[in-house]
């Protein structure tokens, strides 16, 4: 038997333990994702903030170095999205006084609307019917059901309680792993260690990349569809092209929510008579955005999860699902570690090693593991 076999005996103290973790797993259940959140986010920015802590005088490293610099990682994730939700807020607030007052003297319909093909003719007759008088519009809008749009902020209150909540959390958390960040991945790599011997360097290793991989293609996505977008919307002459490119860049690191800005702005045309241009505007954005998602992201973050396509985007896709907005770094490292246990697998099969010895070596001056690993460990080709 090997000496370092895993003792598998059943006793009082190991039941005790596993009650004991149970039930702490239970009760935070509901920080899951705050807790995952400030994980990812201090995996990919441990490298900034080691050289940031370095970088201050002695007297200020520590408690004080890990509070200013989650002060300013909250900040740069903050602030791009406080300023894309002003700045919608703004132009809805905008658009609905535009809409009250046109409607205190008779919303007319609009020329667009009646040359458009097929429904064109009938829409601008209900459209005549229904709005073109004055005070038609605050009619529809009293003689609504009022528990709907009530239940509708209700709801819309509490997603936005449960994720301030979650962001939080996600902060506290993220202040306690930059100030005790080295002692817990020093006694975690010892744990992981003991537990699957000398292949937790390499899935460490995995997980770090991984991690590191989808963050960065988050932040690329959004900069690359704001500036796609606003060079695009400046072409076509849209009013404050770069603002709402902004807005779309900022929004657009989140899945889905990209598209709610460039619907605002193709709202915001048709209403002032470029119906044309907002749907010119509408596919232009959509096109980006979907470019995106389903081609940047994947792209940057398969280089550093070694992943396919395909799997990075059902993992991006699969995650948001499961976990939310954290999910989408989740979801993509959960698939490359479970890629890493499958090559690990295959490699320890009956014959595979033999298999591998006709494959032929690097030359000695090329490095053959990128990046490197450790002299305890092998590093196969193939």
């Amino acid at each position: 038997m090997r000496r370092d076999a895993v003792d598998s005996t059943i006793t009082p103290a190991r039941i005790t333990a596993v009650i004991i973790v149970a039930l702490s797993a239970w009760i935070v259940h509901g920080f899951v994702q705050a807790l995952l959140a400030a994980i990812a986010a201090a995996i990919a920015s441990w490298p900034l903030y080691a050289r940031f802590s370095a970088r201050l005088p002695e007297r200020l490293r520590g408690s004080p170095a890990a509070a200013l610099f989650t002060t300013l990682i909250t900040i740069f994730v903050l602030a791009p999205m406080m300023f894309a939700f002003w700045a919608l807020l703004s132009e809805a607030h905008t658009v609905v006084r535009e809409i009250a007052a046109a409607d205190e003297r008779g919303i007319a319909v609009p020329a667009w609307l009646q040359d458009a093909p097929l429904l064109g003719a009938w829409a601008a007759a209900r459209w005549q019917s229904d709005l073109a008088h004055p005070g038609a519009l605050a009619a529809w809008a009293h003689h609504a059901d009022a528990k709907a749009y009530i239940g509708w902020a209700q709801s819309l209150g509490q997603f936005a309680g449960r994720h301030v909540l979650i962001f939080f959390f996600a902060v506290l958390v993220l202040y306690f792993l930059y100030q005790e960040g080295e002692s817990l991945a020093r006694d975690f790599t010892r744990l992981l260690r003991h537990g699957i011997g000398e292949r937790s360097e390499r899935a460490l290793r995995v997980l770090t990349r991984a991690v590191r991989a989808s963050v960065t293609s988050m932040l690329l996505v959004g900069l690359f569809d704001g500036v796609v977008t606003g060079v695009s919307f400046a072409i076509a002459g849209v009013p404050r092209a770069f603002v709402w490119g902004a807005i779309v860049g900022a929004l657009a690191a989140v899945p889905f929510l990209g598209y709610v800005a460039v619907g605002a702005l193709a709202m915001r045309l048709a209403i002032e008579g470029q119906a044309g241009l907002g749907v010119f505007c509408l596919a232009l954005g959509c096109l980006v955005l979907l470019a995106g998602d389903k081609l940047v992201r994947p792209t940057v973050a398969r280089e550093g999860m070694r992943l396919h396509f395909v799997w990075v985007l059902m993992g991006c896709i699969g995650g948001f699902e499961a976990l939310g907005l954290v999910g989408l770094v989740v979801g993509p490292v959960v698939l490359a570690l479970a890629r890493e246990l499958w090559v690990q697998r295959v490699r320890d099969l009956p014959g595979a090693r033999a298999g591998r010895r006709t494959v032929p070596l690097p030359p000695p001056s090329e490095p053959s593991c990128n990046p490197p690993i450790p002299s305890n460990t092998t590093c196969d080709v193939s």
